[in-house]
């Protein structure tokens, strides 16, 4: 049960919002483009950051690049 302890994991990688440019999902108030954020965890699909609201959630990488 990984969730439950999400927030005190170590960092995996950061990344960059690049867009909150949704056209189903409201994200641009957990989101802020050009701001960076800890990667948790990370599936094939999302990475499951700390968002805005300080908590963790899990979004589509399409709205995020990789910083090296």
């Amino acid at each position: 049960m990984i969730h439950l302890n999400w927030e005190e994991r170590d960092t995996e990688k950061i990344v960059e919002c690049v867009h909150s440019d949704a056209q189903k999902f409201i994200v641009h108030n957990k989101l802020t483009p050009g701001k960076q954020y800890d990667v948790k965890n990370e599936t094939e699909e999302f990475y499951f950051i700390i968002d805005n609201s300080n908590r963790i959630g899990g979004f589509y990488k399409y709205y995020f690049k990789e910083l090296k």
